[in-house]
């Protein structure tokens, strides 16, 4: 099923790869060995049933438009954060918007103390899973006890015919300070590089997406950038009036897509960069009072707003030679 209209000046050869924070998508039940009480009916968000659906069907309806106007088609990957299990990845994809998409996922869960997680959904006619697991984070409080955040998500598989192996991060938060936390988000930067270093010279072609909690010029996407093999194609989208998140009226982008060198050659049967944008709809803002133009969350602190997330997804489209 295709959700957008047709455009003769859309060539359908473009295809959106995407990212999106979630924000907290919970389910309703109390599970005893996550930190998930705040999202039950009796926790501090009053989480129940109505507004989990609600919340449902409006992610589904974002992910489903992610890159109209770039494609004729729904997004074929889209990595995702803040997704607490395999229950609210399966009612995601089975809404109206998304269930006639056929979508697959890989999923795994986290050491996350909260129980949230990253997952990989994936159009099969597009993409196919050769192997996926996860990359543990191994970072600690600064008292020696390990500070259990979430797996880095590692997929190799195949873009139509073409090779390429997927990051999907979400990397430790600045609640303690940015400068305090930096180490932890340079460690996963590190994380990532040992494991490039196992990668074949002939596969080169690297997708590294996620919620870094850093922006584009921070040491730790800085550390990726050093090796000399990637493209940060977001770094320009990041400006004093716009990014994917917004804290105390400063923009951020936290949310990334890098992409390897090899996605600026054009040779027959492989992919080639295109562009890359934040996809920030009119409906996916706040449309007035102070915070107008940001992203429309779910919650503010303990007030239920029953918007859609506190990030705008990201998105690169790619071109298949």
């Amino acid at each position: 099923m295709n959700n957008f209209k047709l455009n003769p000046n859309i060539l359908e050869d473009h295809f959106t790869l995407a990212f999106y924070n979630l924000e907290n998508f919970f389910d309703t039940k109390d599970d005893a060995y996550v930190l998930d009480d705040d999202f039950t009916p009796e926790g501090f968000k009053k989480w129940d049933e109505s507004k989990f659906r609600r919340k449902t069907k409006k992610l589904a309806k974002t992910i489903s438009r992610i890159g109209e106007g770039d494609s004729t088609l729904h997004p074929i990957l889209v990595g995702m954060a803040e997704v607490e299990n395999k229950t609210v990845i399966n009612e995601l994809l089975s809404t109206k918007s998304l269930k006639d998409l056929d979508y697959a996922y890989v999923h795994f869960n986290s050491p996350d103390e909260r129980g949230i997680d990253t997952a990989l959904v994936y159009d099969p006619k597009h993409f196919s899973v050769i192997e996926a697991e996860t990359i543990p984070l191994l970072v600690d409080n600064g008292n020696g006890e390990r500070d259990l955040t979430r797996d880095i998500l590692y997929v190799h598989g195949k873009l139509h015919e073409e090779e390429v192996h997927v990051f999907v991060n979400h990397w430790p938060s600045r609640r303690d300070g940015a400068e305090k936390t930096s180490p932890k988000r340079i460690k996963a930067a590190d994380t990532i590089i040992q494991k490039l270093a196992s990668i074949p010279e002939e596969n080169p072609n690297c997708i590294i997406m996620g919620d870094f909690n850093d922006d584009p010029k921070s040491e730790s996407i800085q550390r990726l950038m050093d090796t000399g093999k990637f493209i940060n194609p977001m770094q320009s989208l990041l400006s004093p009036n716009s990014g994917s998140a917004n804290y105390k009226g400063e923009w951020s982008l936290f949310d990334q897509i890098l992409l390897s060198h090899s996605f600026l050659n054009f040779e027959k049967g492989t992919h080639s960069f295109k562009k890359a944008k934040i996809f920030a709809p009119k409906f996916l803002k706040e449309w007035k009072g102070k915070y107008k133009g940001n992203p429309f969350r779910t919650y503010a602190g303990k007030k239920y707003l029953g918007g859609y997330s506190d990030h705008f997804p990201v998105y690169v489209v790619l071109k298949e030679n």
